[in-house]
């Protein structure tokens, strides 16, 4: 069975490829993130998933596509997206310094009209981050294409104290339970 990923992140594209060695990448078009709404953060980022899922899905109905998004729930509720800019991007890490936080991402298996959705939560708590150290990092390109506008994967481990749950999440994809929902998928079809 094919398998695309939709989704222009090349840290997905990396993890995919530890699980599905073959599969084809095709970047969802005219999605408006922004337009949609959920009660929660988790419930957004599924339904984020849901949509990049199903515009690829239209295009490719005999294929498995895969759709995701991640999304930083701050204390309190706040959805902490990609930053647009600089000054967005300081405000977020100053929100998340010293603090534990919430990363949920998204997932949407969907092959024509059959779809399964579901979430994967990490807590991530950071060390507190002095102005020196978060001027330095936002002078790095990595804050801009991150929800909550760091990359725990890169120069921002430094800040990380402690994670509970599935570090994969917070790079971009749950990549164990990925796989089991691959392989639950279609047992008389393997995906290759």
């Amino acid at each position: 069975m094919k398998v695309i990923l939709a989704s222009a992140s090349p840290r997905r594209k990396e993890l995919l490829a530890l699980i599905v060695p073959q599969f084809e990448v095709v970047v969802p078009q005219g999605v408006d993130e922004r337009a949609v709404c959920a009660p929660g953060a988790a419930e957004l980022a599924g339904r984020l998933a849901q949509l990049k899922c199903c515009a690829v899905s239209a295009c490719c109905p005999q294929a498995l596509v895969l759709g995701c998004d991640t999304v930083v729930e701050a204390e309190g509720g706040a959805v902490l997206g990609k930053p647009s800019d600089r000054s967005d991007a300081a405000q977020m890490l100053r929100t998340l310094s010293g603090k534990t936080h919430k990363v949920h991402t998204g997932v949407c298996l969907g092959r024509g009209e059959r779809l399964h959705v579901f979430c994967e939560t990490t807590q991530v708590t950071l060390a507190p981050i002095s102005e020196p150290e978060l001027a330095a990092y936002l002078d790095t390109s990595e804050p801009y294409d991150k929800a909550g506008a760091y990359g725990i994967q890169g120069a921002a481990a430094r800040f990380v104290r402690r994670i509970n749950g599935c570090y994969f999440n917070v790079v971009g994809l749950p990549v164990a339970k990925v796989y089991q929902a691959l392989r639950a998928w279609d047992t008389a079809q393997p995906v290759v």
